[in-house]
């Protein structure tokens, strides 16, 4: 084995394991992608991950400097085809194979800057948070899926952002007591969480419903590589969505709402069942 092409395994390894170690729902559905597909999705919630971390983990050192040091090296990455951070190693190898736009990684670095400077939002900086949180990381993902099809990628990426942003809302009301009282974050414009109550969760799942109705259209869209992965992620979030819709608002306020393994691994086994039955 080449050492270039040992070091090139080595980087993906580290991003199958923070992918692993950091998120059980997202493990099981990238293993149900495609193989040639998976490791390019590893890569992906890999550099997601680590820049998340940067804004919401190290709280006692410069997270601005942090972030910028990793924007810097992630363009660098990029336009070198290389980097000794294996996290930016594998995901650049990504960005320039599949020849993802450099504006959707642009975007997404900018809402984690929000996360730094942003503790209430506005309408239109939600939707702008929400846009480069989410919906470019799901079109980041859509750009592997669709293999250089780019009248495919048009076509589904509408449908890809609402999944993506149904995805985050979710993350929200499940994080509201961590976001809230941890970090001072109230992401839901126009929503007191001080004062959260049932009409006003009730307007957000009107929205979640919405986008994941959106969301479920594209999915059966999908290449067959990639519909069984998403559509495992996308049942993994709606049972954790009726979940939330069946908890009292000042409960989901108190704690954060958890779907257990052993349910997951049986959601796993339905899914695999419309998949193979061609129902999706």
């Amino acid at each position: 084995m080449q050492q270039q092409e040992l070091f090139d395994k080595v980087s993906i390894k580290c991003s199958r394991l923070t992918t692993k170690s950091y998120s059980t729902s997202f493990s099981l559905g990238i293993l149900c992608l495609g193989k040639e597909l998976r490791d390019p999705i590893y890569s992906i919630y890999g550099f997601v991950r680590f820049a998340d971390e940067i804004v919401d983990t190290f709280h006692q050192y410069d997270k601005k400097t942090l972030l910028e040091r990793f924007k810097k090296d992630t363009y660098t990455a990029i336009e070198e085809k290389i980097s000794f951070n294996p996290i930016l190693h594998s995901f650049q190898k990504t960005v320039n194979h599949f020849e993802i736009d450099h504006q959707l990684i642009e975007q997404f670095l900018h809402s984690m800057e929000m996360d730094i400077e942003n503790t209430t939002h506005n309408q239109a900086t939600f939707e702008e948070y929400i846009l480069g949180s989410a919906e470019v990381v799901g079109l980041m993902c859509l750009k592997v899926f669709c293999k250089g099809d780019a009248a495919y990628y048009e076509r589904l990426k509408p449908m890809a952002m609402s999944l993506g942003s149904a995805f985050q809302k979710i993350n929200f009301l499940r994080d509201l007591n961590a976001d809230y009282i941890g970090m001072g974050r109230t992401y839901f414009p126009g929503v007191n969480i001080a004062a959260f109550d049932d009409q006003s969760k009730k307007q957000i799942e009107e929205s979640i419903a919405h986008d994941f109705h959106q969301g479920y259209l594209g999915i059966k869209q999908l290449p067959k590589s990639a519909k069984f992965g998403v559509y495992v992620a996308y049942l993994y979030y709606l049972a954790l969505f009726k979940k939330i819709r069946n908890t009292p608002s000042e409960y989901v306020l108190k704690k954060r709402i958890r779907i257990r393994n052993r349910h997951k691994f049986s959601i796993l086994f339905f899914s695999y069942l419309k998949y193979q039955l061609n129902l999706i």
